[in-house]
């Protein structure tokens, strides 16, 4: 293995980040994550919401446990690479696995140190997230089956998500500014159903190649895009559930993005050919949680 000199290690980690996580997007679904839920917490208690200190730390440790994510996918997922995408920095030796670790190591360190300003439930939360995402990726070394069956492999990953929205909800609960009840669930409910609907649209298509790793694949195409537009439905059937009784006039403006993925369902099977259209199911992601924001911070 060839050594790096230590001076280029922050360029080439700088370089794999804006080729692999891409910030505009990544960073951008992190801040609106963030934002939508604990935002949605605090307009569902009767206020308006504004941003503080807090959701900045909130926002930013919420991206570095993605990008740690992503670091940590890259390396897994390395044998599946070599053969199906080996323009992949890691196969090309862009970055080295032990650089990856390395700034692994940095981010949760450097997450747990920021939310110790919030609380020790902050900063237990922020790493289960982490801890979770080391143990994925560990049964995925040591278990054929979650490595190569799609549906499995979701169900062992999944959960970071569902951590993620414990994070965001559990330490706004800790600091006072909620009181946790059922609806904390509700809205990681809605958040897990955006992305699902994401992640099964983004590996749903007509053809599958020979080692994809699609759902496609392995449900059908049929039952896929119902997955994918059930999925909608659940994340619409959240925001009635919390926002039509107390939720204000605004709360339908935040169903309008769910004609997205309507779009995108038109366009796959109008075509019959080729994935699931990324821009709409993208376009419900991001728009989701930015209606859910603006409407929290509208509420009157």
């Amino acid at each position: 293995m060839t050594t790096v000199a230590v001076h280029r290690v922050p360029g080439r980690l700088g370089r794999f980040t804006l080729r692999t996580f891409r910030p505009q997007i990544y960073v951008t679904y992190g801040v609106l994550w963030v934002c939508a839920l604990e935002g949605s917490a605090v307009a569902l208690t009767g206020t308006s919401w504004r941003p503080t200190g807090a959701t900045c730390v909130r926002a930013v440790s919420v991206v570095l446990v993605l990008l740690f994510l992503r670091m940590l996918d890259e390396q897994k997922d390395l044998e599946y690479d070599r053969v199906h995408h080996p323009e992949r920095p890691l196969v090309t030796g862009a970055i080295s696995a032990a650089e990856l670790r390395g700034a692994m190591a940095v981010l949760a360190v450097v997450a747990a140190g920021l939310n110790a300003a919030l609380s020790a439930t902050a900063v237990l939360l922020v790493l289960a997230a982490f801890a979770h995402g080391l143990l994925a990726a560990l049964l995925e070394r040591v278990s054929a089956a979650v490595r190569d069956r799609q549906l499995l492999n979701l169900a062992v990953v999944c959960p970071v998500q569902v951590l993620l929205g414990c994070y965001v909800y559990g330490s706004t609960a800790a600091a006072g500014t909620v009181t946790a009840d059922w609806r904390g669930a509700v809205l990681i409910v809605l958040c897990v159903c955006v992305f699902l609907h994401f992640e099964f649209a983004r590996k749903t298509a007509w053809e599958a190649p020979p080692g994809a790793r699609l759902y496609s694949a392995d449900l059908g195409t049929g039952p896929s895009v119902l997955i994918v537009m059930g999925l909608v439905a659940g994340a619409v059937a959240c925001q009635i559930v919390l926002f039509a009784a107390d939720g204000g006039s605004l709360w339908p403006l935040s169903c309008l993005p769910a004609v997205l993925p309507l779009w995108g369902a038109r366009r796959f099977s109008t075509a019959r050919r080729g994935g699931w259209p990324l821009l709409p199911a993208t376009g419900f992601v991001l728009g989701t949680h930015l209606a859910l924001a603006l409407q929290a911070v509208a509420l009157r």
